[in-house]
């Protein structure tokens, strides 16, 4: 599993190998200067110390004002580049996860918590972003460095190379996998003790008003400190190891360092190597560890990279509800739509929530669907629109079954009102380029007008460009609802489905509103999703839904004269809440 996370990391930085190239060189140039500088100040000095001319010190003066300036600047341009890499990858990353995710909505996401989603798209793709930065980046570095650092020293004497690249080895290779294999299971259990810990806040937050409603605010409380404490006693352990690794690179350098001064000392005594010799390759030992010490780091960040790409793949793992067809094809033109014998059910579930349920709906006929909850209305909005799939032969648009056209291409033939528009936290004008995105001003100032919005946008300080805050929280029930109106008049689509549009509004916003949409459908078709008898006397044919069968089908005259379920479910709503003009609402005030 962690050799295929590894690969699928991989690929995505396939296309930013020349930057990860240059990163990589301008790291290693870093340690190489850094590697200078000392080497140039330990000649400078240990020269200086036998009192020669200043002209013999020129060379070295340079040098250490060289390597200080180089090592500067190296080190800005590797984080320069190196950052930029991440961030593409992260770009990339957070794409990929999206394109993942597209497919699988609405139905394929309802076995993943809200919470658990949220942290693989923010959590794990953040912790991701050490793979290359802490991860990948050094253990290329140490490398280039490693066998730099041999050549250089080996020229003096090849035991020399040969202790430095033991010693580099031990402190690049033996403490990195002494570290995973001690710490392996710790990074694992940071990024899933970090996901189960958001996870809970943000089903907290989702449901703080009834947890505190039924009193279980101190439950909800204690929940979340024990997440918190698995979390941190997760991140304690993590760091313990860390912290032993880091003293154990030291004690490596450390005692590479006396092995090399051991190796110089018959050099010395042979006349091979002079003392300003001794004191530059002693501080170059010293200086070339700085590639390798933050190889016992690379390799915890390694393992929880991989952990957090695992949570991130695994959602491609998860087949789409609604698959693409292998060879689509475009939507005919035209506006006929057909049910025939429809029957659907959902996965795990005995009972159908559809059952043998016919229509036909040419251009320009309007329909209502009505019934009481769970009777099957909502199902049929999500058939048409392919959120949920129905069986092969089915549903036609004229006359070619759905399934031979992409999911994409089915959508955009309907314009969709809901009960619960979704309303992003982003200006009015954003909100509504969701429709059509290359919407021009006149366009959208037109829409509002169409929608009877035109009061409530003057009033705004901004216009368009007015926030409306998180889920249109500023705006107030007629105003989403229409503003959801607007977006539909934008998409244009032959056929507009309204599910509930009605369903939080007042007597007299539900009737402007119903206007509006009457007036904005002529020449479209109309499927009118409601419990709510309420403005069908215009409406061409109503379907009555009970238990997912169509029981009744008819005007809505004709169904009150016949008396069966329609009339019975309006002579009780009408029962209920009488109003002045002899309609009926559901109950709100006006």
């Amino acid at each position: 599993m962690r050799a295929r996370t590894l690969r699928q990391l991989l690929g995505l930085m396939r296309p930013f190998a020349g930057w990860v190239a240059l990163s990589v060189a301008l790291g290693s140039a870093t340690v190489v200067s850094a590697m200078g500088l000392l080497g140039t100040s330990a000649h400078l000095i240990a020269a200086a110390a036998l009192q020669p001319s200043v002209a013999e010190l020129q060379v070295a003066i340079v040098g250490v004002r060289f390597f200080g300036i180089t090592r500067g600047v190296f080190r800005y341009l590797e984080r320069l580049v190196s950052h930029g890499v991440n961030l593409r990858l992260l770009a990339a990353l957070r794409t990929r996860l999206y394109r993942s995710l597209e497919p699988l909505a609405p139905a394929g996401l309802g076995q993943v918590q809200s919470g658990d989603l949220l942290s693989r798209a923010v959590g794990d793709i953040e912790t991701l972003e050490n793979f290359f930065v802490r991860g990948l980046a050094p253990v290329l570095t140490a490398a280039v460095v490693t066998l730099g650092a041999a050549v250089f020293v080996g020229r003096y004497d090849a035991s020399l190379g040969s202790v430095l690249v033991i010693g580099l080895a031990l402190s690049g290779v033996g403490v990195p996998w002494l570290a995973r294999r001690l710490q392996a299971a710790a990074g694992r259990q940071v990024v899933d003790a970090r996901a189960d810990y958001r996870t809970s806040w943000v089903e907290t937050l989702q449901g703080l008003g009834d947890l505190l409603a039924f009193g279980r605010g101190a439950d909800r409380l204690e929940l979340l400190t024990a997440a918190q404490a698995r979390l941190e006693a997760h991140q304690r352990r993590l760091a313990e190891g860390n912290a032993r690794m880091n003293a154990v690179n030291l004690m490596i350098n450390q005692f590479t360092l006396w092995a090399v001064l051991a190796a110089a000392l018959p050099l010395m005594a042979a006349g091979r190597l002079d003392g300003i010799g001794l004191a530059v390759l002693s501080l170059v030992t010293l200086a070339s560890f700085e590639a390798v010490l933050p190889l016992g780091t690379a390799a915890q960040q390694l393992e929880s990279s991989l952990r957090a790409g695992e949570r991130v793949f695994a959602l491609e793992q998860v087949p789409p509800v609604v698959p693409d067809p292998a060879q689509p094809t475009a939507p005919a033109l035209g506006a006929d739509l057909s049910l025939r014998g429809l029957s659907f059910r959902y996965p795990d579930s005995a009972e159908w929530a559809l059952r043998e349920v016919s229509l036909e709906l040419p251009l320009g006929r309007c329909i209502a669907v009505v019934g009481a909850s769970g009777s099957g209305k909502t199902s049929l909005l999500r058939l048409l629109l392919r959120l949920w799939d129905a069986p092969p032969g089915q549903i036609f648009w004229n006359g070619s079954e759905f399934h031979a056209y992409r999911a994409e291409d089915v959508r955009r033939l309907f314009s969709v009102v809901t009960q619960d528009t979704y309303l992003f936290s982003a200006s009015v004008r954003q909100n509504l380029l969701l429709a059509r995105p290359g919407a021009s001003e006149a366009e959208l100032l037109e829409a509002v007008r169409q929608a009877r919005l035109e009061p409530w946008l003057a009033g705004l300080p901004e216009g368009l460009d007015t926030w409306i805050g998180e889920h249109g929280r500023q705006m107030s029930g007629g105003e989403r609802q229409r503003l959801a109106v607007c977006r539909a008049i934008l998409r244009d689509a032959p056929v507009w489905l309204l599910d509930e549009p009605t369903a939080h509004l007042d007597v007299e916003n539900e009737r402007a509103l119903i206007e509006t949409v009457m007036e904005r459908t002529q020449g479209k078709s109309l499927v009118w999703v409601t419990h709510r008898l309420t403005g069908l006397e215009h409406i061409d044919e109503i379907l009555v839904l009970d238990g997912g069968r169509l029981a009744e089908r008819g005007t809505a005259a004709a169904l009150e004269a016949a008396g069966g379920l329609y009339a019975r479910t309006a002579a009780v709503q009408r029962a209920s809440f009488p109003t002045e003009e002899g309609t009926f609402s559901d109950g709100e005030p006006s």
